[in-house]
């Protein structure tokens, strides 16, 4: 495998592994709501988390295939991995202090 492969299939695990972590904290807030209604107010933030996640994933496994199989599209891929990626440093990235 190139190198490139690599490190696009590490990209995809960390995703991926992160949309099921996120997933499964959604499942715990959903059961524990009713009991602690303070967690409602984290839905939002835990849903946009999981769907930014989630098409990080899904756009680095179409990057993974791409490449493996050597298709005239995986630049197309990666390009969009890239913008994915940016997307959630840009989500993530503190803010500071002031933020």
């Amino acid at each position: 495998m190139r190198p490139f492969t690599v490190l696009i299939g590490i990209l995809l695990g960390s995703a991926a592994s992160i949309t099921f972590g996120l997933a499964a904290v959604l499942v715990v807030f959903v059961v524990l709501t009713p009991a602690h209604p303070e967690l409602a107010l984290e839905f939002r933030r835990l849903l946009i988390g999981l769907l930014a996640f989630s098409v990080l994933t899904a756009a680095s496994a179409g990057s993974f295939r791409g490449q493996v199989k050597s298709r005239p599209w995986r630049f197309w891929a990666h390009a969009v991995t890239v913008a994915c990626l940016a997307t959630l440093v840009a989500l993530y990235w503190p803010r500071g202090i002031t933020g």
